[in-house]
């Protein structure tokens, strides 16, 4: 069996995904944000939702959610609205929570194209379900 190599590929990744992670990691603390409040504000960028809801769809329990929202109701960034059909309790983005989800989604975006911009389409799909792959397996 070969020693790892820093030409590997798995370590290339490895390293490619560290950095990415920092990367993304400076435009919340610019915000002071904490890690994890982008997933936050991306879920409920799609739309409203209960706590209860939210907590399902980050895999969290609703209590280590609701320290987190109290502090992005503090933020001004979430408030409480009626939300669904149902006019259920919920929260929702603010104006200006959705102008900060923007921001780190533009910059998730360049991202991504500096890391897939070299790839068509196809090649692009490709890598995207072999990782996928991948770390399905990993998760067994």
């Amino acid at each position: 069996m070969s020693k790892p190599s820093s030409r590997s590929t798995l370590y290339r990744l490895i390293e490619a995904g560290q950095l990415a992670h920092k990367a993304l990691l400076l435009p919340l603390l610019e915000r002071g944000l904490e890690p994890g409040d982008d997933a936050v504000l991306f879920e409920l960028g799609r739309s409203g939702a209960t706590e209860a809801d939210l907590a399902s769809q980050l895999g969290l329990p609703v209590e280590n959610l609701q320290t987190r929202l109290l502090r992005l109701i503090e933020r001004e960034l979430v408030a409480r609205h009626a939300v669904g059909p149902e006019l259920a309790p919920g929260v929702a983005l603010t104006d200006r929570g959705v102008r900060i989800r923007n921001g780190l989604a533009d910059h998730w975006t360049q991202l991504e194209e500096a890391l897939l911009g070299e790839l068509k389409p196809k090649p692009r799909k490709k890598l995207a379900s072999t990782l996928k792959r991948f770390v399905d397996l990993l998760k067994l």
